[in-house]
Order: structure tokens, then C-alpha cells, then sequence
């Protein structure tokens, strides 16, 4: 049975969100993502004109779903709260079941020329958290709400930096205090 080209797109980028993120951008084929997707490469080839296309695909459907969860994960409450909600989510997602790292920051650091349109994919959803962040601190009764942000930011890359190395159970589980001292210093 033929699916719609629609639904065959999506599931080629299902199979290879799961190939490039736990196996690497660079490390993942072509011809290995049509093979799991259950797919002829010229499927493949026929909706991603090429692998730089399909990895860009990829990071724009992450940051899609990444997108909605910090959404989600900020939804209610206060400001701070909202804030703080952020990191017990941020918890939840990198337990090493379903996490090995930031996707974007890995995207980055295989795609390292600036100009690749994955690159500058991960750049913008980086960008977008910040500027999340920094809505959410302008919120607050604080001197300097840009200064908060950054530094709440920076928590939350190193969560994603040190889970790699020391697990979810390592200096990732201090994060949530760590922003809870950066919200009372900063009043």
C-alpha cells in the first residue's frame, strides 16, 4: 500500500531523526536511513534533493518538537515559576533513555561551516530559546533581566554539556537550584 508523499516524508524524517541523533549526522548514510524507513533511496532522493537538504529537514523537525515541549514546559504560573518549570522538565528530558545531548549543539558541532542551512538551523532554535528566556526573566522585578537570561541560559546549556559525561543524575540534577539562587540574587 502507497502512503501519501506527505506521510512518507514524515516518516524518512522519523527514521532518520532517530539514525542522526543517536548515531551521528555524519556517521548516518543515506542509503542506511532509506533502508530502516523501508524505503527505495529514490524515495528518498525524490522528496531530499540531497543529504544536506535531509539533515536540514531534520533539525528544522527538531526544533519543531523541541519548540513545542519548552512551550508546553513554560505554560503556567508566574514568571519564575514558569522558569523553574522549564528545568524540572529539562530534567525529565535528559535522562538517558531518550537523551545523549542537545541535537542542536551536536548539529552544530558536526556541521561546523556556518553557512550549511543545518547549522544556521540549530544557530536560530538557540537564539529562539534565549529570546524565550529573556521574555519570561523581563517578566520579573529584576535589575537586569538580559544578564538573568543569559545566565539562566547557560544553566541550561550545561545541562545538556554534562549529561554527556556525568549522566542526568550528575551536575545536570544541581540545575534547578542553581536557577532558583539566580532568581533571588537577582531581586
Amino acid at each position: 500500500m502507497r502512503r501519501p508523499a506527505t506521510e512518507t516524508r514524515e516518516h524518512i524524517l522519523a527514521v532518520a531523526h532517530d539514525l542522526f541523533y543517536w548515531h551521528s549526522i555524519k556517521g548516518t548514510g543515506v542509503d542506511t536511513i532509506a533502508a530502516t524507513a523501508g524505503v527505495a533511496p529514490t524515495t528518498l532522493y525524490r522528496l531530499f534533493a540531497s543529504k544536506d537538504d535531509l539533515v536540514a529537514a531534520y533539525v528544522d523537525r527538531a526544533a519543531g518538537l523541541y519548540k513545542r515541549w519548552f512551550i508546553e514546559a513554560t505554560a503556567d504560573g508566574e514568571p519564575a515559576d514558569r522558569i523553574l518549570s522549564l528545568f524540572d522538565a529539562l530534567i525529565e528530558q535528559v535522562q538517558p533513555e531518550h537523551c545523549r545531548g542537545c541535537p542542536f549543539l551536536m548539529a552544530m558541532a558536526e556541521l561546523p561551516d556556518a553557512s550549511a542551512k543545518a547549522h544556521a538551523l540549530a544557530v536560530d532554535t538557540k537564539a529562539w530559546v534565549r529570546e524565550k528566556i529573556g521574555e519570561l526573566t523581563a517578566q520579573l522585578a529584576v535589575e537586569d533581566p538580559a544578564v538573568l537570561a543569559d545566565q539562566i541560559f547557560l544553566v541550561m546549556e550545561g545541562v545538556y554539556a554534562s549529561v554527556q559525561s556525568h549522566g542526568a543524575d550528575g551536575p545536570a540534577r544541581q540545575a534547578r537550584g542553581l536557577v532558583e539562587a539566580l532568581l533571588r540574587g537577582a531581586r
